[in-house]
């Protein structure tokens, strides 16, 4: 009989999720809606509430709200029936989108799709350099030009280091010839044997047509592959071809291509 009990973990308690999460991340891609990696980059965010299902003790699911989206990932062979009924109590109106758990009356979105693409270590030669605290800021700099509306910061980068996920990062920067941060690349280690994940990946509008992006692409997925990582993971809009072609020129393969759950 399962007995689910819910919990929300302040930051500094996110380790039980983070590891639930690795265990359960199969060899070749994130196995739900989420990785510990979408963790880690959330928990950029000194205020961010992750949510943890347990049975028994036993965590059996993890979650958070990604703006409107209930993200979700499930241990195998967890009740997902009993678990979207749970999950039902938090949705409000203007949550309406679910990323890995059917929700009862809700339906498969049509107006749009997410490719799941995969990256299988090999040797790659890259012009990324890792980013330290003395590269904060560089990272920073090509986040905030790369995504428009952007509140990523020096410290909250910090914070992101600081989190129990901090040491699961790895970050990639590229430069010009002249020393400008042209592009960059966080990913995320599940362990040994496990699919990392790249979350997020930008190239500064003023450096884009020159492969700055993909260098910082394939220095995140050999830092990974160092790692141990089986394969290296990377969700994009099936719509953001630019993004899609940088991948495929990268070495990526689409594994499929997901839709959310809507509310009717």
């Amino acid at each position: 009989m399962i007995s689910l009990a819910r919990r929300r973990l302040t930051p500094a308690e996110t380790g039980p999720a983070l590891r639930a999460l690795s265990e359960w991340t199969p060899v070749d891609a994130p196995g739900g809606g989420l990785h510990p990696g979408d963790v880690g980059w959330y928990l950029r965010f000194d205020d961010a509430a992750v949510l943890l299902w347990t049975d028994g003790g036993e965590p059996v699911a993890a979650g958070f709200f990604d703006g409107p989206v209930l993200r979700v990932t499930a241990a195998p062979g967890t009740d997902l029936g009993a678990l979207a009924a749970d999950a039902e109590e938090l949705l409000e109106p203007g949550n309406d989108q679910s990323d890995g758990l059917p929700v009862p009356g809700w339906e498969l979105d049509q107006k749009e799709s997410w490719l799941v693409m995969s990256w299988t270590p090999r040797p790659v030669s890259s012009r990324a350099e890792p980013v330290g605290a003395d590269g904060a800021a560089d990272r920073v700099l090509v986040q905030r030009s790369a995504f428009a509306g952007s509140t990523f910061t020096v410290e909250r980068w910090r914070t992101m280091k600081r989190s129990p996920a901090g040491g699961l990062a790895v970050e990639a920067l590229v430069r010009t010839p002249a020393g400008e941060p042209a592009a960059a690349a966080t990913g995320w280690f599940a362990g040994l044997g496990r699919c990392g994940l790249l979350e997020p990946v930008g190239t500064h509008p003023d450096h884009r047509g020159h492969g700055y992006g993909r260098d910082a692409v394939l220095g995140a997925c050999a830092a990974l592959a160092d790692r141990g990582a089986s394969a290296v993971a990377v969700v994009t809009p099936s719509t953001n071809e630019a993004a899609v072609a940088l991948y495929r020129s990268a070495g990526f393969a689409v594994l499929r291509e997901n839709r959310d759950w809507v509310r009717a």
